[in-house]
């Protein structure tokens, strides 16, 4: 049969083994060292997170990433403690833009009629003065409208960022506005 250890072929008869060749030239050399360990697991954690926050964003009608951040809707709207209720209830925070650019994506959200969203500004003025967030996080970011926030307001305000991305604060906390959730 053909293709069996010493027959006959076109080419001849299998040969004997030969010599070993030269070694070839030496590769790379890494060294592990604990700080590339470390970062490569935190890589794998950050990447982990990104995928687990992917997730929970496709399951929204408006999704938009800026950086690390998603911002996720319905495209519902309700008053303001049913917005940080919802978002509470999702594991998720009402969202809250920290610069020129998530403030403009999330106007991306608005209809045609109703063009304001809540955001995460703390509403109690005793307790935050609207300058920090529901958690009394000091706001880095911040986009007030003309004589806002309103120091007319004494105790509860809610703020709404508007279609040109201004944020206003309001005693009519009640209103419909969107509900806009972020990751």
């Amino acid at each position: 049969m053909k293709g069996e250890k010493g027959d006959i072929g076109i080419a001849g008869p299998v040969g004997v083994v030969g010599f070993p060749g030269a070694p070839g030239l030496p590769g790379i050399v890494v060294q592990c060292e604990k700080g590339n360990v470390g970062s490569l697991m935190e890589d794998g954690g950050t990447l982990k997170k990104s995928v687990a926050n992917l997730e929970i964003a496709i399951n929204f009608d408006f999704v938009r990433r800026v950086g690390q951040k998603f911002f996720v809707s319905y495209n519902k709207r309700d008053s303001f403690s049913s917005a940080v209720e919802f978002c509470t209830q999702q594991g998720l925070e009402l969202a809250l833009p920290q610069s020129e650019e998530e403030n403009s994506i999330l106007t991306q959200i608005f209809g045609d009629i109703y063009k304001e969203a809540w955001i995460n500004v703390n509403n109690n003025k005793a307790e935050g003065n609207f300058e920090t967030d529901m958690k009394n996080r000091p706001l880095t970011f911040t986009k007030w409208g003309e004589g806002q926030p309103d120091k007319s307001i004494q105790d509860t305000g809610c703020t709404r960022l508007s279609e040109n991305g201004v944020w206003q604060v309001t005693s009519e906390c009640f209103l419909n506005a969107y509900i806009i959730c972020q990751i």
